[in-house]
């Protein structure tokens, strides 16, 4: 009964306010101190889910359900964001896989919500079962579950992870591996404590962490190491490890090989810093302490001693509350510059971490007050009931903000005011030819239900990609297209630190534009689209706000006027190539990060100059461009003449009737021909084809041991 209490009380209580019903919660005098407005739940809408960056990771699943999958891929290409990026490759896969199998019964957008919200809903069994096996009893568990779970009610920050605001903010991968790893965390606390060599269950868990995000693996993984000095300890982690390792394999061989190749983008992100109180006031990012916290944490720091003094087997809860602390603080220092890793990505699991403590202090005050009582076990179940009622009741209290952002994400596209603005653009869209869009970009544009509102371009309307995506990191065009974005935009956000932004400068960007072959420009603001009229751009149709341009005609695949030179400098070819991009008159000397000895070496940027050589040729002709979901095709007469394609880099493409390709800045292909018709695949590497052995590998393992441990019951029961 307590167990029910612990674990079904949370969870209904984040089911009722992740459903949409809630509207405002206002405070009142008297019991229950609050009242709320109740609405019809939005989980259960059939339409599209919107808000932050969660109105855009509705395109992966459709990608996954209608081009990936029907390939027999999960890992594979799209051509719906930055002129091509790998879908999949450094994204997580199980919650798209697990949104397309619900939308086999459910519409798409319930099935997304659904997904959305899984991991939110799965957190309060996971804080219990991990804290169960932890060793304490049914009573303290149930209240440090109720306190645990509290948590994801925090809103001091909205995009660490695991609460309700950085769920609605599209972190709901995130929430999926955090309480998947608490499950991991309790499994092997329990295989190691009872002397289980082999550990299949922590395995396939752990595989599932991290088919769901990577920072929560690393962090679990480092938690665990206290294990390692029990007796069993070595050999029930190193095969939890291995085993997961192998079961993810498919997925994560291939994540690794490509970030190691360096084919990721660094967005350079700005470490959080502080300490204390920052995070309620609006547009401050929470630190370690945020108001809302301190008092959790103080109860924390009784509860962390509490249990030392009466050794708990705490060690693995308290290493994975203090070790992402610290790794907070590391990563924020000025000689350490891993700023591909955001450093308050750590922080949920010592807010976690504090919540469990706390809840582990109340719950020892509880059993230990019953003691001194008449009636022991009756006592104990009222007082942990009343308990859990009272911290339910704080928590709605001092809920703000959430139930507002579940009703805007919720409510989806279709429920905001100006829904039928953004509809219209995406009719006017849809009647034009195929081709690229570049749109301005703005903050303004939250009111139809994200700024990242037209990302959506694929999505209502085929053969219409946006050079603009999420994903930031899975694609080597991203800080190229933010260069582009600051100068087709007025109030551009400029994501990527450390580049060269030039705000609506459309004479540069008409050129890089070109370069990508970009067909259309989208204007929001009115000096935007007086600068397109103004650089004479081609007006096509307007659906206001918006306003849509063409941009001068440029191919796909251009043939090279002078020999390509190849990069051999110092440095990194990213940053060689973003010298290159900024010289806007000389884009047709192209510049590679490989290819053939008789191309020029070069070891400045500016040297291509003085060492390009015409190609030779008396001109070319390429015809029957053809792009497809994995696929590029075309003929040419400039057989033995280098050619840029214009689509992005990455080395699963493989060349059939030309060398190459070979990396060219700013990020994408160049072949050479050998025959008049040349094919690009994009085909599995070695890397896939060893993750997906590995994987056969690991699921063969699964069935063995699991076989193997049931023959001699059954041969029991059948003696």
């Amino acid at each position: 009964m307590l167990a029910l209490l612990g674990i079904g009380l949370p969870t209904l209580m984040i089911l009722i306010v992740m459903s949409g019903t809630l509207g405002r919660v206002s405070p009142q005098s008297g019991f229950p101190f609050f009242s709320l407005d109740v609405n019809w739940p939005a989980l259960f809408t059939a339409n599209t889910p919107t808000g932050g960056d969660m109105g855009a990771h509705v395109l992966l699943p459709q990608h996954l359900r209608d081009n990936l999958l029907p390939g027999g891929r999960i890992l594979g290409w799209s051509n719906d964001w930055y002129a091509g990026y790998p879908a999949l490759f450094f994204y997580f896969p199980l919650p798209a896989l697990v949104t397309v199998l619900l939308d086999v019964a459910l519409p798409y957008g319930v099935a997304f919500k659904l997904v959305a919200v899984a991991g939110l809903l799965a957190l309060p069994a996971a804080v219990y079962f991990f804290v169960r096996k932890m060793g304490f009893g049914r009573p303290v568990s149930a209240v440090a579950t109720v306190t645990g779970s509290m948590y994801v009610f925090m809103e001091s920050f909205s995009i660490f992870g695991g609460n309700i605001k950085s769920t609605l903010a599209g972190e709901f991968s995130f929430g999926w591996s955090f309480a998947l790893s608490l499950v991991y965390l309790g499994l092997v606390i329990r295989d190691t404590r009872e002397g289980r060599r082999i550990s299949v269950a922590a395995g396939v868990v752990l595989a599932l962490t991290a088919l769901s995000h990577v920072v929560t693996t690393i962090v679990v993984v480092l938690a665990s190491l206290p294990l390692l000095l029990r007796r069993d300890g070595p050999r029930t982690l190193l095969t939890s490890w291995g085993l997961g390792f192998a079961l993810a394999a498919f997925w994560a061989l291939p994540f690794a090989v490509a970030f190691l190749q360096g084919l990721a983008t660094d967005m350079g992100w700005f470490p959080v810093s502080g300490l204390v109180g920052e995070g309620i006031a609006p547009g401050t990012v929470a630190t370690p302490l945020p108001n809302e916290f301190i008092p959790v944490f103080a109860l924390g720091v009784v509860g962390f001693a509490w249990t030392a003094m009466r050794r708990y087997d705490t060690a693995v809860l308290a290493t994975m509350t203090v070790l992402p602390f610290l790794g907070y603080w590391l990563l924020q220092l000025p000689d350490v510059e891993l700023t591909v890793v955001y450093n308050a990505r750590l922080l949920p699991y010592w807010y976690l971490g504090g919540f469990i403590f706390a809840g582990l202090a109340l719950g020892m005050a509880v059993t230990a007050a019953a003691r001194w009582l008449p009636l022991r076990r009756q006592n104990l179940a009222v007082g942990v009931a009343l308990l859990a009622l009272v911290l339910v009741n704080v928590t709605v209290a001092g809920i703000h903000d959430v139930p507002g952002w579940v009703r805007w994400n919720f409510t989806g596209y279709e429920g905001k005011e100006g829904h039928g603005e953004y509809a219209a653009l995406m009719a006017e869209v849809d009647e034009l030819a195929p081709g690229r869009i570049m749109w301005e970009a703005n903050g303004d544009m939250n009111r139809y239900g994200t700024p990242m509102a037209l990302m959506l371009f694929p999505y209502w309307s085929d053969d219409h990609p946006s050079m603009e995506g999420l994903y930031f990191e899975s694609s080597i065009t991203t800080p190229f297209h933010f260069i582009n974005a600051s100068e087709v935009s007025l109030r551009p956000s400029n994501p990527v630190r450390g580049l060269n932004y030039r705000r609506l400068d459309l004479e540069r960007a008409v050129r890089h534009l070109q370069l990508y072959n970009v067909g259309y420009y989208v204007t929001f603001t009115e000096e935007a689209t007086e600068a397109a009229r103004t650089a004479r751009l081609d007006q096509l149709g307007t659906a206001e706000p918006w306003t849509v341009f063409a941009v001068p005609e440029s191919s796909l695949v251009d043939v090279a006027t002078t020999i390509p030179t190849v990069y051999d400098g110092e440095g990194g070819f990213v940053d060689a190539a973003l010298e290159w991009y900024g010289d806007v008159d000389n884009l047709d000397r192209w510049m590679v990060a490989d290819g053939p000895a008789r191309w020029p070496r070069i070891g400045a940027v500016a040297d291509r100059l003085d060492l390009a050589r015409p190609t030779g040729a008396r001109g070319g002709t390429v015809s029957d461009i053809v792009l497809e979901d994995h696929r590029i095709s075309f003929r040419t007469t400039a057989v033995g003449v280098p050619h840029l394609v214009k689509v992005s880099y990455f080395p699963n493409w493989k060349a059939r009737g030309a060398d190459g390709p070979y990396r060219a800045a700013p990020s994408l292909m160049v072949v050479v021909p050998t025959e008049e018709e040349v094919v690009l695949e994009f085909t599995r590497s070695p890397a896939e084809a060893s993750g997906m052995l590995l994987t056969v590998i690991g699921l063969a393992a699964v069935v063995g041991i699991s076989w193997s441990r049931r023959s001699p019951r059954r041969r029991a029961e059948a003696s």
